[in-house]
């Protein structure tokens, strides 16, 4: 008789993407005349650009003959995306990577999650709460979890950000093995400042953790003191991991494809205190586990880095950083308490009068057809606030705007 990873059966029957979805669904089917502005799922309405559409278009096109066809690629990515990555993301920003550290994915999403498989189970987790979920539900399924006790995992060290602490955490009380950090902030929308961010760099160096560096919103910063990359703080590559995604740069998000880096200096340690690459072993189990992402996908990702591709990719995130002004603004003339929303695509709204989440997720649903995402499925410092994105268009901004500020919440 085989037995299953009884870690799973610790986690919430729906993931919280899913139950947004349900909800949204189950009041459409009851009210199919409705018309319902989705501003819950991060997900892009853009198209993808003419420099990354006619790359693909020209892969595709190599794709159909034998002398030019590509088959499996090299687990890593190949060389003209990776050359690419290290060339415009970093050495442009005086930020000194090498193309053979930056690992290609099929997205940031799988490769926050995946980086516990070269992680120790008795490694204790820091995250910053409220929190991305893929981090926090990972290490459960990894067994670095813990029990759940009255809504909180009892090894994992939630780091709070909110309102009371200007959405700065705190250097943790216990030594944290593995920190996750998000920014700009999924779901708040706030940032860090480079001197915030040298402060878990100093610490991950004095207590010799891990810091597990999600940057996939960077394309979305406009402030000079807002870091683009954590490698920008003096220590970092002896640190930090860096995941960075085209989904939201680019509009990816069904074209899959991110990168991950893995400095060389970045040393982990065996249960008998070895010091080991984890440039070496990340590399390991992408080989083992992992056939890269294709070939079309990562063309088109280059396409990204041309003239044209910056211009034009530049042009769609104005667009959404636009839409985010208009929520932020629209907001708090509506008399809410909003945060981000100036680096970040996302807007965090304190829900009014102490509402709870799902009563203020629900709330909006039925009386403005407008779906967000509750705060408190982000942790539990998530409670009293929920999170809308800035990916949907222009005109439905306005809209769910002009219909959250006509209502009354009580």
């Amino acid at each position: 008789m085989f037995h299953i990873n009884d870690n799973f059966c610790k986690l919430a029957e729906s993931y919280l993407f899913s139950e947004v979805a349900r909800r949204i669904n189950a009041f459409k089917d009851a009210h199919p005349d409705a018309e319902i502005i989705r501003m819950g799922i991060g997900d892009v309405t853009k198209p993808l650009c003419p420099a990354v559409i006619a790359a693909m278009h020209d892969a595709v096109e190599e794709e159909a003959d034998a002398a030019s066809f590509h088959g499996y690629g090299p687990e890593q990515g190949y060389a003209f995306l990776r050359e690419a990555i290290a060339e415009n993301d970093y050495h442009l920003r005086g930020i000194d990577i090498s193309a053979d550290e930056i690992f290609v994915s099929d997205g940031a999403k799988s490769d926050t999650g995946n980086i516990g498989d070269i992680l120790a189970r008795g490694n204790r987790v820091a995250v910053t709460d409220p929190v991305y979920p893929v981090y926090v539900d990972t290490n459960v399924m990894g067994g670095r979890a813990g029990e759940k006790i009255n809504g909180s995992w009892d090894r994992i060290i939630y780091l709070p950000v909110t309102a009371e602490n200007g959405f700065v955490p705190a250097l943790p009380s216990e030594v944290a093995d593995v920190i996750y950090l998000c920014y700009p902030n999924n779901p708040t929308g706030t940032t860090l400042t480079r001197d915030q961010l040298k402060v878990w760099v100093d610490y991950a160096l004095k207590h010799g953790s891990l810091i597990l560096y999600d940057s996939a919103y960077e394309a979305f910063i406009r402030e000079d003191d807002v870091p683009h990359s954590i490698y920008e703080i003096e220590g970092a590559r002896k640190v930090a991991i860096e995941f960075r995604s085209f989904s939201k740069t680019a509009g990816f998000t069904g074209v899959r494809c991110a990168y991950t880096v893995v400095p060389k200096e970045l040393k982990g340690y065996t249960a008998d205190g070895k010091e080991i690459s984890m440039h070496h072993l990340w590399n390991r189990r992408q080989c083992t586990k992992f056939n890269g992402a294709s070939y079309v996908s990562q063309r088109g990702a280059a396409a990204i880095y041309t003239p044209e591709g910056k211009a034009q990719t530049r042009e769609v995130v104005d667009y959404y950083l636009r839409n985010a002004e208009v929520l932020r603004k629209g907001l708090i003339e509506a008399g809410l308490e909003v945060f981000g929303g100036v680096n970040a695509p996302y807007v965090w709204i304190k829900t009014p009068d102490d509402m709870d989440s799902w009563r203020f997720f629900d709330m909006l649903l039925e009386r403005c057809h407008v779906a967000g995402t509750p705060g408190s499925g982000f942790g539990p410092s998530g409670e009293g606030y929920i999170r809308l994105t800035a990916f949907n268009t222009y005109e439905n901004t306005v809209e769910a705007v002009k219909r959250i500020g006509a209502t009354r919440f009580d």
